[in-house]
């Protein structure tokens, strides 16, 4: 007698997301909220009427800890590296990164957050922001990275601190002064930004800078 094999079907890109959002039992909107998607965006991907780009696929195979293949239902079986015992996968958290910021309103307001990034969940991080310039290369932190912030409205002396100037966001080392403080870069081309009684009004501590993501420029 021949035997015969019924392989059994491989979920479908929708058919997979679904599923993976109903084992963190969340619901459509939470994951809109929790990956900078749309509500709308979600509940089309999960209908199969739309198909996300590669960086959302990216993205979103990160938030659910596993691989393209996959999500993408190329594959039932998830990254076999995990199943080591000498391996520990890293639990991550979506952390929302921050544009410009407008003065007088929540520094997580909805219409500050540009995008979210995934983010060990061993680092304390709150929000954050995007680096321009070369200000803080001595610090190993340069144009394009994002350093994770972790709200908080003081720092110790010499910590590197998020901090806002009127609309925008600078990181810089911080040191408290007699009657005022001093903002430092990690580039001996800039000048400390001294701040008295007079001007420090204009300036806010926002948070400490805990951890940072780098992409190695070939």
């Amino acid at each position: 007698m021949m035997a015969y094999f019924i392989r059994r079907p491989i979920m479908k890109f929708h058919e997979r997301l679904k599923s993976l959002r109903c084992s963190k039992n969340i619901t459509q909107g939470e994951l809109a909220k929790m990956t900078g998607l749309s509500r709308s965006a979600v509940s089309m991907y999960e209908s199969g009427k739309r198909r996300p780009d590669y960086e959302t696929l990216e993205m979103l195979a990160d938030f659910f800890n596993v691989n393209m293949d996959y999500l993408l239902g190329k594959s039932d079986t998830n990254t076999d590296i995990l199943k080591l015992k000498n391996i520990v996968p890293i639990e991550r958290r979506m952390v929302p990164i921050i544009g410009q910021i407008a003065a007088g309103k929540p520094i997580l307001a909805d219409e500050h957050i540009e995008a979210f990034l995934p983010c060990d969940t061993g680092v304390h991080a709150d929000f954050g922001l995007i680096v321009s310039g070369d200000s803080m290369i001595g610090a190993d932190i340069h144009d394009g990275d994002v350093v994770f912030i972790r709200s908080q409205p003081v720092v110790d002396d010499g910590q590197i601190a998020a901090v806002r100037i009127d609309d925008d966001a600078t990181l810089k080392r911080f040191y408290k002064n007699p009657d005022g403080c001093t903002l430092v870069s990690m580039n001996p081309k800039y000048p400390p930004m001294v701040f008295n009684s007079g001007n420090c009004d204009s300036i806010q501590i926002i948070g400490l800078a805990v951890a940072k993501y780098s992409v190695i420029k070939q």
